[in-house]
């Protein structure tokens, strides 16, 4: 590997100068900064950029770990966490934990080995131990779709429980009394907090039942494989409204549904997804949808991360907690809407 000493010597200059030109080019004599190129092009000098940030104490890096990559909704959570960081001038790295707590610790580990300059947390699987640890080095770490166990981590969210009884309670309104919340797993904590909602609809309404069907993922082939089990039932056995973990989930129900003749949405099963992705208006029969405003997280983490890490003195943790919106579609409509129908 090539040397900054021998780039040096081959451009006639000190360490000290290449290492100038390297940092703040500016400040460089434009002659003497053409020699110091020509002599690294030459050379196939590539900058150890690790050393570089670990002798500086920080980086201009951030991390980004979310729950899952193939769920669109995180994907656009990245995109919006990364437009913002460049804004900044920084770079992001990301992952997927899948799920796994364990695999989110590699990660985190893998992070803070690095000395990243801050942590974006959008899992909701985060283990306490692994907060404590962020929290022991002082490193900026903003929760996503997440609340913090402690007073040292600012987050911004969605109230999913507020989402999912709303939507419940819309198909209530549309005359639907047997209900199903089909996803899982309960450990994620934004699954619980939905089912929690979907709970409290039925509970403020009589004679409305509600079953949860668990699936061990939140994708299209999940939500097909129950469709698959509900369309097996006799019909006076099957619900009349279900509320779908995400907008896949929802896809997988309508694929299974639409195979099954004589079994139509809305009027046999109304259906309702959650995120509110861009594929959800243009399906064959359109969705209704909870939706979660991706580019308000994104930017929201981004910021509040850089406060931390700007800031002379640790800031207040800032909680912020988003209003869902329910956005109604043709897949649960049974009866015709007011003319602003909102919630």
């Amino acid at each position: 590997m090539v040397s900054i000493r021998e780039v040096a010597e081959r451009a006639g200059v000190s360490v000290g100068t290449v290492s100038k030109h390297l940092n703040t080019p500016h400040r460089v004599a434009p002659d003497t900064a053409k020699r110091i190129r020509r002599a690294i092009k030459d050379l196939g000098y590539v900058r150890n950029e690790a050393a570089r940030q670990l002798r500086a104490g920080r980086s201009n890096t951030l991390a980004f770990v979310a729950l899952e990559l193939r769920n669109p909704f995180f994907g656009e959570v990245a995109h919006a966490v990364e437009r913002r960081a460049a804004e900044s001038g920084l770079f992001l790295l990301l992952a997927s934990s899948d799920g796994d707590p364990v695999r989110e610790s590699q990660y985190i580990d893998m992070f803070v080995q690095q000395r990243v300059r801050g942590l974006i947390l959008a899992s909701g699987t985060t283990r306490d131990a692994d907060l404590e640890l962020l929290a022991a080095r002082d490193i900026p770490t903003v929760l996503v779709d997440a609340y913090g166990p402690s007073d040292h981590f600012s987050s911004v969210s969605v109230d999913d429980v507020l989402g999912t009884k709303n939507a419940v309670t819309h198909l209530i309104e549309q005359g639907c009394r047997s209900i199903a919340f089909v996803g899982g797993p309960y450990t994620v904590r934004q699954i619980a907090e939905r089912i929690e909602g979907a709970r409290q609809a039925v509970a403020a309404h009589s004679g409305v039942r509600l079953e949860v069907l668990p699936t061990d993922e939140r994708t299209v082939a999940a939500g097909r494989h129950v469709g698959d089990a509900i369309v097996a039932r006799r019909a006076r056995e099957r619900p009349d409204g279900i509320v779908a973990a995400n907008d896949m989930v929802a896809m997988g129900l309508v694929q299974a549904f639409g195979e099954r003749p004589g079994l139509r949405i809305p009027s046999d099963i109304a259906l309702v997804g959650y995120d509110d992705m861009e594929f959800a208006a243009t399906t064959l029969v359109p969705l209704t949808t909870v939706r979660r405003p991706r580019d308000i997280f994104g930017k929201t983490a981004v910021d509040l991360v850089k406060d931390q890490f700007e800031a002379e003195d640790r800031l207040p943790v800032r909680t912020i907690v988003i209003r869902p919106e329910l956005v109604v579609r043709a897949s649960s409509l049974r009866r015709s809407p007011p003319a602003r129908e909102r919630y």
